[in-house]
């Protein structure tokens, strides 16, 4: 018996963290790479370079696979149809796939399922965008339906006047996707695996904090949720699972709306292992890429069981250092506990470089575990103790 090859369209930090859970498992991974120095090359040995958008590349690359997964959404989904015809075992598939890839096909479908969506329309132009906003209320979130990510492709639009100013937009692709602004609590994230057999399994909904569009920061589980609201939304995302049949991981990202329906709204999908996910590398039993990978095998999928009453999961951008490595003697004996992955990146201000992860023993210490993960994160960053506190735990509509 030979051990099944798993082939990761896309080299970015997802698929370097893919690395350590195959090589436990006897896995052999292959990594399609945008680029020589994209972050899973220095943890893969087999990277070969090409372009994920030209179908000859991907059919070349799939040769000698068990299954293909993904670091990323952005494989056209015509290119995954292709893929499929010609025999690949594509995990998940485009047909699941698409709602992650196109915002706009995600929202009808959460309709379909009549799971809890914030009010939204297709708007072809600018003058539809001014008829959503005269009929739900201004602000509205004026989105692109494909290729935005972490802020990216999202725009907050004020008033009639000001939607005249996302011409551009509109010129650039058509139609976009238009959402009422949330007034929102805070965010969280239900994150779930299922096999191609239909099993599934749920870790703990947590608490996310973006900054300027990008996860800072994650509270697992997450604190003072109302254990109907955690069911529900871990029901949710079992439930888009089954019925959109995702294989792997899915992240559903929410909106937590205290004393409305549901009491949380559906913000995006993501089919891959995902930010929110990163404090099940050392706060759960399995951790996500793990499971990601059992899940494409169709192998029995892992216990999601927390492994503390509370983890903290803290991104670190790139900032001041540039040598991130003369950071850490001062770094882990600040925190002897945290657990600190970086993801070989250079160093680019803003730049998703590394996380650090901290559990604590008790809910209690919430707050003096996220002051030391980001204690820790801030020296990686910037060289040097900082003051830095961490962020408002409730960023109301950040």
């Amino acid at each position: 018996m030979t051990f099944p090859v798993i082939g990761v369209v896309g080299g970015g930090q997802l698929a370097r963290m893919m690395a350590p859970a195959a090589t436990a498992l006897g896995f052999e991974l292959r990594v399609l790479a945008e680029g020589e120095d994209v972050s899973a090359v220095s943890a893969v040995p087999a990277t070969p370079v090409g372009d994920y958008k030209d179908l000859q590349t991907l059919l070349d690359f799939a040769e000698g696979l068990d299954v293909m997964t993904f670091d990323h959404e952005h494989v056209p989904t015509d290119h995954l149809r292709a893929l499929q015809d010609a025999g690949v075992n594509v995990q998940p598939g485009p047909d699941a796939l698409v709602h992650a890839q196109d915002k706009l096909v995600m929202r009808a479908a959460i309709d379909r399922l009549e799971l809890p969506n914030p009010a939204w329309a297709s708007v072809a132009d600018v003058d539809a965008l001014v008829r959503f906003g005269d009929e739900t209320g201004w602000p509205v979130v004026l989105k692109t339906p494909r290729g935005g990510y972490d802020g990216k492709g999202v725009r907050i639009v004020a008033s009639a006047e000001e939607a005249a100013e996302a011409a551009d937009w509109f010129a650039a692709m058509s139609p976009l996707l238009a959402e009422a602004k949330v007034e929102f609590t805070r965010e969280l994230s239900a994150l779930v695996a299922r096999t191609p057999d239909g099993e599934a399994r749920a870790w703990p909904v947590v608490h996310t904090i973006q900054v300027d569009g990008v996860c800072d920061e994650v509270i697992a589980p997450a604190l003072d949720i109302p254990l109907e609201v955690a069911a529900a939304a871990e029901d949710a995302a079992l439930r888009i699972a089954a019925e959109l049949d995702v294989t792997g991981v899915l992240a559903v990202e929410l909106f937590e709306t205290p004393g409305t329906g549901a009491g949380f709204l559906i913000n995006e999908l993501a089919m891959r292992p995902h930010n929110t996910g990163h404090w099940t590398q050392d706060g759960s039993i399995t951790s996500q890429f793990e499971q990601h990978l059992r899940a494409v095998l169709n192998l029995p999928l892992g216990a999601t069981d927390a492994l503390a009453p509370v983890t903290v999961m803290k991104n670190f951008l790139g900032g001041d250092n540039q040598d991130l490595y003369s950071a850490y003697p001062m770094a882990l004996a600040t925190e002897p506990a945290a657990k600190v992955h970086c993801y070989g990146k250079s160093v680019r201000p803003g730049r998703k470089i590394g996380h650090v992860n901290l559990m604590g023993s008790s809910t209690t210490e919430v707050d003096s575990v996220r002051r030391r993960a980001t204690a820790v994160a801030g020296i990686i960053r910037d060289g040097r103790v900082t003051t830095e506190e961490p962020s408002a735990i409730f960023e109301e509509n950040a």
